[in-house]
């Protein structure tokens, strides 16, 4: 477990970017703002220099507590992760629709309440386990931490910042603050509880799906008009933080 006092102001700082999004003002640019495609190239370098590595390490987790055989325990966990990817692309594509709808009906370029709230929800869940993970993550080191907390803060501003464009007065009023306190009770479940292994691995898997959608989701769309050289560089800039970590950690 890491010093509480370091997690909880990495907590606070997660929570920062879920009330502040809406004053980066220089953000909300067509085309799209080229620190938005940085902060996503990081995004999926964490995609696949953790997520899809601890996916494979959570697989003999499975093994180990199910008594299942290696290949069939691998699937399990990728199957979980392809359930929370399916998942939020089913609320991604029903908020577009609901958008649809209520422009076509009102002129309003906003989807529907309960939808943008389900959407709410299950991005709080998502924060809620990072931050959990804050106390409680298989890579040991202080540098491991420290990639993990700068990655799922530029997550978190590309996240929050789509979120939020499609309701900003829910988000701005209430959407928010849900994301802050989950936020922080994630935290504080980590410090309080500790979950088995195998129930990490599979809220991880789960959410490591959710993930890796919404860090796709927002950079691929044409719409997006989005910057493909920050978007290299902040992916390659995290590649190269990494494996030099890893190579000290080795050395």
């Amino acid at each position: 477990m890491r010093l509480p006092i370091i997690t909880f102001g990495m907590a606070l700082a997660f929570c920062a970017v879920h009330l502040f999004v809406g004053r980066l003002r220089w953000l909300d640019r067509t085309p799209r703002s080229r620190w938005l495609s940085f902060a996503g190239g990081v995004a999926v370098g964490y995609v696949f220099l953790h997520i899809l590595p601890e996916l494979g390490a959570h697989a003999s987790t499975f093994e180990d507590a199910t008594g299942l055989d290696a290949p069939l325990a691998e699937g399990l966990v990728y199957t979980l992760s392809l359930v929370g990817l399916a998942l939020f692309y089913g609320l991604e594509r029903a908020l577009a629709l609901s958008r649809g709808e209520r422009m076509a009906r009102e002129g309003r370029d906003r989807p529907h309440h309960p939808v943008f709230w389900l959407h709410i929800a299950a991005s709080a869940l998502l924060v809620a386990l990072i931050a959990y993970l804050l106390n409680h993550r298989e890579d040991p080191s202080a540098a491991g931490l420290a990639l993990y907390f700068a990655a799922m803060v530029l997550h978190f501003v590309t996240a929050d910042f789509g979120t939020r464009a499609d309701h900003p007065e829910i988000y701005d009023a209430r959407g928010r603050w849900v994301l802050a306190a989950a936020t922080l009770g994630g935290w504080a479940l980590g410090l309080l509880v500790e979950l088995p292994e195998l129930a990490i691995g599979c809220l991880f898997a789960f959410v490591g799906g959710g993930i890796v959608l919404l860090v796709l989701k927002e950079e691929l769309p044409e719409d997006r008009k989005s910057f493909f050289l920050p978007f290299l560089g902040g992916a390659l800039l995290y590649a190269a933080l990494v494996l030099g970590e890893t190579y000290l950690a080795a050395a």
